[in-house]
């Protein structure tokens, strides 16, 4: 009887009128954790959910509606626009993930109507696949073409072949019939800088002129890629990991993955990788295939018009985008995974899977390095690690975490003194300034003359009868009929110790370099500058402990595997080793590192020391910080990104972090039915909040739902073009059905199909912890805090990263009494039973109130560091 007489009021139980127009406490549900499915127009948001049995209700407006109130309609189709996000906003997950379950539901309920509509239907269930597929195609192809010409450019600095022009080096004398062996690198087809200008090969006047060369082939690549980039797209330099890492997060970077990002980052990183210049290109190369993800999925309806699918195909071709860097498609998948990904659905591993393989026979196909293998310095070893080498493999990693920590603290310093001081307002100088003293120090110097990869390459190779560098330069003892893969080990020679010394001085310049050159105007990845410091470590290292077990056999750690005659130590082992470590203490990896690693060089056997050593260098890392170099970055450029790795432990309350607070203006909310269309326009060209809350009325202030900014602003002006008789003093009804009005009374505009009527919300006692936890599951961009039903404040994204930093400084707010609650709110309703008088309509009390800011209020800084 008691449910009838509800139903004939206009409530049905448990629904939201029910819950709304509730009489006492007692009654209120809260909101936060109840998951429902309100069967309303197309426009009204869902909860992420779905609703159970017995929870699917359907909202009735309890009666006709009077036709003299000339009370505008639910509309039947969207309005344009609503549901969009402006730039350097973060998207609602919430509400895009029930767009697309209302999407789903759409299109099976009509996929047997007709053939059109289950072709369809079948379309929209393929499309994921489709444009993984061409974002693979095209990260391989765009990997492929960077390679070739970043080779040839390289090569392009000390000389050119006259035979062919398009060729390098290698290639160039691929053909040529007079190679020795021992001279494999000369022909003559190809010609330096000297023999063309000036006519000679040796001599002082030969190396002056290749030094001057060199440096004005390195000036010019690097101005001509600063230029490009500053007057084209600013967007294009740095790695771009840490803005991709705050995209999939959910914040919107208009532009950042556009077409003319694409187009110049993929020029410029060939200028940057040939100017010699302290960087790599396999983290933009995440860049450019996040970009390629980016612009195919506007050709699917699927994905471009919801924002958190969209992020789903970036997931995708960031796998593809490391596929293609590394040749490592496993690993690909896991740093999307580890790295980068905020939401990683089961289907979105399906597919970056995919699209890493395509990436990869892509890549594979095209050939680049003319070695039939997707990496440069794919290597094998033949000789199996031992037991006693897990202590240098762990000193290794404590360098690999010192050298991190190192580096993230010196390169974050010397990024926020550029921000500070004049010298970041001249990018092109600061560019210029860094390639001439990387260009003058480089060029004596073998090693640091030498392509990067090139030297990653040289330092895993293990000694053989073939190699001629002269870290193989060992007195050969051995006897001429011993087999290849069988060489014992050796007393260094004089071009080993050279080497040492060269590799000792190359790695200085490496650290010193590499901290100036990471997050200059230029596209800039970091992979390979670490990889290259923790290969010369390595390999300095392997050759010490080398001759430490040759003429040292019978020490006790050696005499069980090191016999004399035996191979024993293989040094380049040791620089992968190194290599991983010191990727792994800038970035924090594990997982993704290890398998990128034995994936580049083929070391399946080597995993347990990579392990070692990844895991070391993380610890030693960790306990000079827990950040890495990304997201050292992204809270230098003040991006709001919530990590999933940090952990809360601090006991604040919901209370201690919402806005407003005591001494900053009442908090800006709405009256369901009690506000004109001026009143609105006026509250919003007064305050650059996001959003509002909407409430009953000034009496009762019970929460209704909440109301978006942009929303609020697009409907109107739609009302005002699209529907005659909506002006300024038009009432606003955000309720299902309005009050009487007056005949002579405007039209009324109807807004409830943008309202959120579902919130979330939290009571003023709910532990920070919880609050935390809920924004980074859900991806919330707000979230509303109550007290007995009645709207206190509103916590943004925004205004927890602040909270965390406080926290970080030591400035923790002591935890609230048990009475906090008596003080501060006093009883909703007076001893008449009345509700209390609230101030300013929107007002429990002004001492309880604060000001709402939100993560809009963060703005991407011009001077983007990656």
């Amino acid at each position: 009887m008691e449910s009838e007489q509800l139903f004939h009021r206009g409530y049905y139980r448990n629904s939201y009128n029910s819950i709304t127009s509730a009489s006492s406490d007692e009654e209120l549900l809260d909101g936060a954790g109840v998951i429902m499915d309100f069967q309303t127009s197309e426009d009204d948001n869902l909860l992420d959910g779905d609703a159970s049995i017995g929870t699917h209700y359907t909202m009735t407006n309890g009666g006709n509606i009077n036709s003299s109130t000339h009370l505008l309609d639910l509309l039947d189709e969207p309005i344009p626009g609503v549901g969009t996000y402006d730039d350097f906003h973060t998207i609602d997950w919430v509400r895009e993930k029930c767009k697309d379950r209302e999407r789903h539901r759409r299109i099976n309920s009509k996929k047997k109507e007709s053939a059109w509509e289950m072709i369809k239907s079948l379309y929209d269930a393929w499309s994921g696949w489709l444009v993984v597929t061409l974002t693979g195609l095209a990260s391989g192809a765009l990997a492929g073409l960077i390679d070739i010409a970043a080779d040839w450019m390289t090569d392009l600095k000390e000389g050119i072949c006259l035979s062919a022009l398009w060729f390098n080096h290698e290639q160039c004398c691929w053909g040529s019939n007079e190679t020795t062996f021992e001279e494999r690198d000369k022909c003559p087809q190809w010609k330096t800088w000297a023999e063309l200008i000036i006519g000679q090969a040796e001599g002082p006047g030969s190396y002056i002129m290749n030094y001057i060369m060199y440096i004005f082939w390195a000036l010019s690549f690097a101005f001509l890629a600063v230029s490009l980039v500053k007057v084209f797209a600013p967007y294009a330099c740095g790695s771009g990991i840490p803005e991709i890492k705050t995209i999939l997060s959910g914040f919107i970077i208009r532009g950042y993955l556009g077409k003319w990002t694409l187009m110049i980052k993929t020029i410029t990183l060939v200028l940057a990788v040939a100017s010699g210049l302290s960087l790599g290109k396999e983290g933009p190369l995440v860049h450019v295939a996040c970009c390629c993800g980016n612009i195919f999925s506007y050709l699917f309806p699927k994905y471009s018009t919801n924002e958190a699918k969209k992020r789903e195909v970036l997931s995708a071709a960031s796998a593809a985008g490391v596929s293609v860097a590394f040749g490592a498609p496993i690993g690909g998948v896991l740093f999307s995974l580890e790295e980068v990904s905020y939401y990683f659905p089961l289907k979105t591993l399906w597919r970056s899977f995919f699209a890493a393989l395509v990436a990869a026979f892509v890549l594979r196909s095209i050939n680049p390095f003319g070695n039939s293998r997707l990496v440069l310095f794919y290597v094998e070893y033949h000789t199996p690690w031992y037991l006693f080498e897990l202590l240098p493999f762990i000193l290794l990693g404590v360098f690999g975490g010192l050298w991190g920590a190192f580096f993230i603290r010196a390169n974050i310093a010397w990024c926020r003194r550029r921000k500070s001081t004049k010298f970041g307002k001249y990018p092109v100088l600061e560019v210029i300034i860094v390639a001439a003293i990387t260009a003058v120090i480089a060029f004596p110097n073998p090693y640091t003359r030498l392509n990067t990869s090139e030297l990653i390459k040289e330092l895993f190779t293990d000694c053989g009868p073939l190699e001629s560098s002269s870290l193989c330069d060992y007195r050969n003892d051995m006897n001429a009929s011993k087999i290849v893969d069988d060489i014992p080990d050796r007393p260094a020679g004089t071009g080993v110790y050279s080497a040492i010394w060269q590799l000792c001085l190359a790695l200085i310049f490496k650290i010193i370099m590499t901290v100036f050159t990471f997050g200059i105007k230029v596209p800039s990845g970091l992979f390979i500058p670490s990889m290259a410091i923790g290969a010369i470590a390595g390999r300095i290292v392997g050759i010490a402990v080398e001759q430490l077990a040759y003429y040292h056999h019978d020490w006790f750690i050696f005499k069980e595997w090191c016999e004399v005659g035996a191979d024993c130590i293989t040094p380049g082992l040791y620089a992968m080793v190194g290599a991983a470590a010191c990727l792994g203490g800038v970035t924090r990896m594990t997982v993704s590192l290890v398998v990128i690693v034995f994936e580049l060089t083929g070391g399946l056997e080597y995993i347990v020391p990579l392990m070692a050593a990844v895991m070391t260098s993380k610890w030693v890392g960790d306990a000079f910080g827990r950040e890495g170099i990304y997201e050292a970055h992204i809270r230098l450029n003040g991006y709001p990104f919530l990590d999933a790795k940090e952990e809360f432990t601090h006991t604040t309350l919901a209370a201690d972090v919402m806005r407003p607070r005591r001494s900053d203006p009442p908090l800006a909310v709405l009256t369901q039915d009690n506000m004109t269309v001026e009143d609105i326009e006026n509250l919003i060209n007064e305050t650059s909040y996001n959003g509002f809350p909407v409430i009953m009325s000034k009496e009762s202030q019970r929460l209704v739902g909440f109301a978006l900014r942009r929303d609020l602003t697009i409907a109107i002006e739609s009302a005002r073009k699209k529907q005659e008789g909506i002006v300024g003093s038009s009432r606003v009804c955000f309720a299902q059905h309005t009050p009487s009005l007056p005949a002579e009374s405007p039209r009324p505009l109807k807004l409830r199909s943008i309202l959120d009527m579902s919130p979330f919300t939290v009571t003023d006692h709910t532990p920070m912890e919880i609050v935390v936890d809920i924004f980074r599951k859900l991806g919330l961009r707000q979230c509303l805090v109550t007290h007995n039903g009645i709207v206190l404040g509103i916590i943004t994204k925004k205004n927890i990263l602040e909270h965390l930093e406080q926290l970080k400084q030591h400035v923790e707010p002591l935890a609230p009494p048990w009475h906090y609650n008596k003080k501060r709110y006093p009883p909703s309703y007076g001893p008449d039973g009345k509700p209390r008088p609230r101030l300013h309509n929107v007002q429990l009390k002004p001492i309880a109130e604060e000001r709402e800011e939100t993560e809009e209020e963060v703005h991407l800084l011009n001077s983007t560091t990656l």
